[in-house]
Protein backbone atom coordinates (compact mmCIF):
# COMPACT_ATOMS: atom_id res chain seq x y z
CA UNK A 1 0.00 0.00 0.00
CA UNK A 2 2.76 2.48 0.89
CA UNK A 3 4.56 1.82 -2.39
CA UNK A 4 1.41 2.70 -4.34
CA UNK A 5 0.99 5.90 -2.30
CA UNK A 6 4.58 6.92 -3.05
CA UNK A 7 4.08 6.28 -6.76
CA UNK A 8 0.85 8.30 -6.66
CA UNK A 9 2.65 11.17 -4.91
CA UNK A 10 5.34 11.15 -7.62
CA UNK A 11 2.64 11.23 -10.31
CA UNK A 12 0.81 14.18 -8.75
CA UNK A 13 3.99 16.01 -7.73
CA UNK A 14 6.70 15.72 -10.38
CA UNK A 15 9.16 17.66 -8.24
CA UNK A 16 8.99 14.97 -5.53
CA UNK A 17 11.55 12.84 -7.36
CA UNK A 18 13.96 15.81 -7.66
CA UNK A 19 13.89 16.70 -3.97
CA UNK A 20 16.86 15.79 -1.82
CA UNK A 21 16.51 13.34 1.02
CA UNK A 22 16.63 16.20 3.54
CA UNK A 23 13.86 18.10 1.71
CA UNK A 24 11.63 15.03 1.57
CA UNK A 25 12.30 14.29 5.25
CA UNK A 26 11.61 17.90 6.27
CA UNK A 27 8.37 17.99 4.29
CA UNK A 28 7.23 14.65 5.71
CA UNK A 29 8.00 15.56 9.33
CA UNK A 30 6.48 19.03 8.99
CA UNK A 31 3.33 17.56 7.50
CA UNK A 32 3.14 14.77 10.09
CA UNK A 33 3.73 17.00 13.11
CA UNK A 34 0.94 19.32 12.03
CA UNK A 35 -1.73 16.64 12.39
CA UNK A 36 -4.22 15.90 15.15
CA UNK A 37 -2.59 12.51 15.65
CA UNK A 38 0.78 14.14 16.36
CA UNK A 39 -0.82 16.40 18.95
CA UNK A 40 -2.54 13.44 20.62
CA UNK A 41 0.77 11.54 20.71
CA UNK A 42 2.60 14.52 22.25
CA UNK A 43 -0.18 15.06 24.79
CA UNK A 44 -0.15 11.35 25.64
CA UNK A 45 3.61 11.42 26.18
CA UNK A 46 3.29 14.36 28.58
CA UNK A 47 0.43 12.70 30.43
CA UNK A 48 2.42 9.44 30.66
CA UNK A 49 5.35 11.40 32.06
CA UNK A 50 3.08 13.10 34.61
CA UNK A 51 1.50 9.81 35.69
CA UNK A 52 4.94 8.22 36.04
CA UNK A 53 6.00 10.96 38.49
CA UNK A 54 4.96 9.07 41.64
CA UNK A 55 6.80 5.95 40.40
CA UNK A 56 10.04 7.93 40.27
CA UNK A 57 9.17 10.01 43.38
CA UNK A 58 9.22 13.14 41.24
CA UNK A 59 13.01 12.93 41.21
CA UNK A 60 15.44 15.15 39.36
CA UNK A 61 16.04 12.32 36.88
CA UNK A 62 12.31 12.17 36.17
CA UNK A 63 12.27 15.95 35.50
CA UNK A 64 15.46 15.78 33.47
CA UNK A 65 13.90 13.23 31.09
CA UNK A 66 11.05 15.52 30.01
CA UNK A 67 13.28 18.59 29.93
CA UNK A 68 15.88 16.90 27.74
CA UNK A 69 13.38 15.29 25.37
CA UNK A 70 11.35 18.45 24.87
CA UNK A 71 14.46 20.60 24.45
CA UNK A 72 15.92 18.34 21.78
CA UNK A 73 12.62 18.03 19.91
CA UNK A 74 12.03 21.79 20.08
CA UNK A 75 15.56 22.55 18.90
CA UNK A 76 15.21 20.28 15.87
CA UNK A 77 11.68 21.40 15.06
CA UNK A 78 12.69 25.07 14.97
CA UNK A 79 15.09 24.40 12.10
CA UNK A 80 12.73 22.01 10.36
CA UNK A 81 9.82 24.43 10.50
CA UNK A 82 12.03 27.32 9.38
CA UNK A 83 13.21 25.32 6.37
CA UNK A 84 9.64 24.53 5.43
CA UNK A 85 8.60 28.15 5.99
CA UNK A 86 11.45 29.44 3.80
CA UNK A 87 10.45 27.14 0.96
CA UNK A 88 6.77 28.09 1.23
CA UNK A 89 7.64 31.78 1.39
CA UNK A 90 9.81 31.52 -1.72
CA UNK A 91 7.09 29.67 -3.61
CA UNK A 92 4.50 32.31 -2.68
CA UNK A 93 6.89 35.12 -3.64
CA UNK A 94 7.51 33.54 -7.04
CA UNK A 95 3.77 33.18 -7.64
CA UNK A 96 3.21 36.82 -6.70
CA UNK A 97 6.08 37.88 -8.97
CA UNK A 98 4.41 36.01 -11.84
CA UNK A 99 1.10 37.78 -11.17
CA UNK A 100 2.76 41.20 -11.04
CA UNK A 101 4.77 40.51 -14.19
CA UNK A 102 1.70 39.24 -16.07
CA UNK A 103 -0.69 42.08 -15.18
CA UNK A 104 -0.66 44.92 -17.69
CA UNK A 105 -1.39 47.66 -15.12
CA UNK A 106 1.11 46.48 -12.53
CA UNK A 107 4.52 48.03 -12.11
CA UNK A 108 7.26 45.53 -12.85
CA UNK A 109 9.45 47.36 -10.34
CA UNK A 110 7.64 45.38 -7.67
CA UNK A 111 8.75 42.01 -9.01
CA UNK A 112 11.79 41.93 -6.72
CA UNK A 113 10.37 44.05 -3.90
CA UNK A 114 11.42 41.44 -1.31
CA UNK A 115 15.05 42.40 -1.92
CA UNK A 116 14.54 46.01 -0.88
CA UNK A 117 15.44 47.44 2.50
CA UNK A 118 12.78 48.22 5.06
CA UNK A 119 13.19 51.97 4.42
CA UNK A 120 12.69 51.46 0.69
CA UNK A 121 9.57 49.39 1.37
CA UNK A 122 8.17 52.13 3.62
CA UNK A 123 8.61 54.67 0.82
CA UNK A 124 6.71 52.44 -1.59
CA UNK A 125 4.04 51.89 1.07
CA UNK A 126 3.61 55.68 1.39
CA UNK A 127 3.18 55.92 -2.35
CA UNK A 128 0.53 53.22 -2.48
CA UNK A 129 -1.28 54.80 0.46
CA UNK A 130 -1.42 58.07 -1.49
CA UNK A 131 -2.53 56.18 -4.61
CA UNK A 132 -5.34 54.63 -2.55
CA UNK A 133 -6.45 58.07 -1.41
CA UNK A 134 -6.69 59.23 -5.04
CA UNK A 135 -8.61 56.10 -5.99
CA UNK A 136 -11.18 56.75 -3.22
CA UNK A 137 -11.84 60.23 -4.65
CA UNK A 138 -12.65 58.90 -8.12
CA UNK A 139 -16.18 58.21 -9.30
CA UNK A 140 -15.23 54.88 -10.87
CA UNK A 141 -13.69 52.51 -8.32
CA UNK A 142 -13.15 49.90 -11.05
CA UNK A 143 -10.61 52.06 -12.86
CA UNK A 144 -7.15 50.47 -12.58
CA UNK A 145 -4.24 52.42 -11.17
CA UNK A 146 -0.52 51.93 -11.49
CA UNK A 147 2.52 53.79 -10.23
CA UNK A 148 3.12 55.69 -13.48
CA UNK A 149 -0.50 56.29 -14.38
CA UNK A 150 -1.51 59.84 -13.54
CA UNK A 151 0.23 63.15 -14.07
CA UNK A 152 -0.70 64.70 -10.71
CA UNK A 153 0.92 61.71 -8.99
CA UNK A 154 4.15 62.22 -10.88
CA UNK A 155 5.30 64.98 -8.52
CA UNK A 156 4.61 62.77 -5.50
CA UNK A 157 6.55 59.95 -7.16
CA UNK A 158 9.55 62.22 -7.66
CA UNK A 159 9.42 63.23 -3.99
CA UNK A 160 9.43 59.60 -2.98
CA UNK A 161 12.35 58.86 -5.31
CA UNK A 162 14.32 61.77 -3.80
CA UNK A 163 13.59 60.43 -0.33
CA UNK A 164 14.77 57.00 -1.44
CA UNK A 165 17.98 58.45 -2.87
CA UNK A 166 18.62 60.30 0.39
CA UNK A 167 18.14 57.10 2.38
CA UNK A 168 20.52 55.22 0.07
CA UNK A 169 23.23 57.90 0.47
CA UNK A 170 23.15 57.52 4.26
Amino acid sequence: MKKKEKEKDKETDPSASRQSLVERFAALVTKATGTNAAFVIALSAVLLWLVSGPLFHFSEKWQLIINTVTTVITFLMVFLIQKSQNKDSLAIQLKLNELVAAHEYASNRLVSVENMTEDELKIIQKYYHKLGEFAKKEDNLQRPHSIDESHHLHQFKEEMELELEEKQKK
